[in-house]
């Protein structure tokens, strides 16, 4: 571990060991993505007639193998050293992704992606080989360093897209996509290759002695399982909204999937780069502090990201008789009725100008929503009608564009606090388990890849139902209120455990609001 009193050369090691790492994870994690951009690629070109639910399982099923694997990797990671482990990960993985380029069917996209979805597995291997360079005093900024290994997400959003549309000349030669997955490939063989040569083994102490059970201790504390929920939410949703919102783009937004992979790039680059700034951010001020934070911010966004564009007209305030009477005169802006002792008008409100012109609609520059009403006749003169009997229907038109500059804006602010709180989140870990990070880290890291997993597929059923594409944002606005009513109750509780009088204090305080 690298000690105040480390030599210069071991110091160098350290810092050689978290760039090898944060560069391997950013390799992997752009493979890890592939299918995001491929998958939606090939059914917006009709190879392949696949609809969102199934689209939802091929994008999430590496994701799947990643988050699986995570726990036995980073046990592997604990017994052998991240070195071998590593490194036979990256060329295990190379030969997987090899294969894609000969799959033809749906399954064959299924199990290529089951092996190298073992790319997602880098995150526990690489958060355990890193812990043990480090001191506890850096751990926050070590790992938050190495977190921003996610940007490899944002490289394949930008990117991909771009080297289809060359590989496929623009879609004239569509079987050039196969080519593809032959340059994840040879990224990840040579990634492989440079870390076996140039790293160095390092095991924690004692760990390499430990029986399964020793090492599977941890999995009984409650915290590990709190931890792991934060980060089904802050690691996984990011993992399914680098996937997701590609298809998004160019289904709500009418994109290209190039342009749509650039815009989802907004959500997944600050999300990878920012995590080291959360690193630093959690041995500054403390994890709960910027997980408070964090909730709170993505609570927001999701809040505001849940209407759905809307063009809709909907039945408003309508005008009803006061007395029975026979209807005597109407026109756009009055009723007349006559009653037996006299007549009796109702003034209607008329319908205005166009809500939206075509040039505006075309703009796609309109922010806030729109909306008129307005009361249309339900009557003809000589009709008999009786006392609260419909005069005039309401009639209420509501359009909101749901403005993609908008969106893209509370998109970016959300991925950012997403990569604060990974970071936070596995601050966590070396904190309260010192000698267990590649178990504890991995259980974690199985639970937010099972997000990356999860929320996919319930973004494809939940559109299949619903028909909104809101839906997922609807989601995360559920999940994030459950992990901060957790994550509250659990401090407050520890409050009580650790200084019960001052608890006690506070909660008598009276509301001075």
């Amino acid at each position: 571990m690298l000690e105040d009193s480390a030599s210069p050369e071991q110091r160098r090691q350290a810092w050689w060991i978290l760039a090898m790492n944060t560069f391997a994870f950013t390799v992997c994690f752009a493979a890890w993505m592939m299918n995001g951009v491929l998958i939606t690629f090939l059914v917006e070109n009709n190879v392949y007639p696949w609809g969102p639910a199934e689209m939802g399982w091929l994008i999430g099923i590496p994701v799947l193998t990643g988050a699986i694997f995570r726990l036995p990797l980073g046990i592997a990671t604990d017994k052998w050293g991240g070195r071998i482990v590593y490194g036979l990960l990256l060329l295990f993985s190379a030969a997987a992704m090899y294969m894609v380029s000969y799959c033809d069917s749906y399954w064959g996209f299924f199990l290529a992606g089951l092996g190298f979805g073992f790319c997602g597995t880098s995150f526990a291997v690489g958060i355990a080989y890193t812990s043990v360079w480090f001191p506890r005093r850096l751990q926050g900024t070590a790992l938050g360093i190495f977190g921003a290994g996610n940007a490899g997400a944002a490289l394949t959003t930008i990117f991909a897209p771009r080297i289809l549309k060359i590989l496929t000349d623009g879609g004239a030669n569509i079987e050039g996509w196969r080519t593809l997955p032959k340059i994840y490939a040879a990224a990840l063989f040579a990634t492989g290759l440079l870390f076996l040569l140039t790293t160095k083994t390092r095991i924690p102490a004692g760990s390499a002695h430990k029986t399964l059970m020793q090492r599977l201790q941890p999995l009984k504390v409650m915290r590990v399982w709190r931890f792991g929920l934060y980060y089904f939410f802050v690691f996984g949703g990011f993992v399914a909204l680098a996937q997701w919102l590609v298809p998004y783009y160019v289904n709500v937004y009418t994109m290209t999937v190039a342009s749509a992979g650039l815009l989802a790039a907004c959500n997944s680059l600050p999300s990878g780069l920012i995590r080291a700034a959360g690193g630093w951010m959690s041995d500054k001020w403390g994890a709960r502090t910027v997980m408070y934070w964090v909730f709170g911010t993505c609570l927001m966004c999701a809040g505001l990201l849940i209407v759905p564009q809307m063009d809709i007209h909907s039945p408003g305030s309508g005008v009803m008789a006061k007395l029975s009477g026979e209807v005597v005169s109407v026109s756009d802006s009055m009723i007349v009725v006559a009653t037996k002792d006299r007549k009796l008008e109702y003034q209607l409100k008329t319908k205005q100008n166009e809500l939206v012109s075509q040039k505006e609609r075309n703009s796609g520059f309109l922010i806030l929503p729109r909306m008129q009403s307005w009361q249309e006749a339900a009557v003809a003169v000589g009709d008999k009608v009786k006392r609260k009997d419909l005069l005039a229907r309401g009639v209420t038109h509501v359009f909101f564009q749901a403005n993609v500059w908008i969106f893209t804006i509370l998109s970016l602010i959300m991925g950012a606090a997403m990569g604060i709180g990974k970071a936070g989140v596995y601050k966590h870990i070396p904190d309260y388990f010192p000698n267990d990070v590649g178990v504890v880290g991995g259980i974690v890291g199985v639970l937010g890849g099972l997000g990356g997993f999860v929320c996919p597929v319930i973004f494809g059923y939940l559109l299949r139902w619903t028909g909104l594409w809101t839906t997922c944002w609807m989601f995360f606005f559920v999940l994030i209120a459950i992990c901060m009513i957790w994550m509250h109750l659990a401090i407050r509780k520890m409050e009580k455990k650790e200084s019960p009088e001052t608890a006690q204090k506070i909660d008598t305080l009276p509301n001075e609001a």
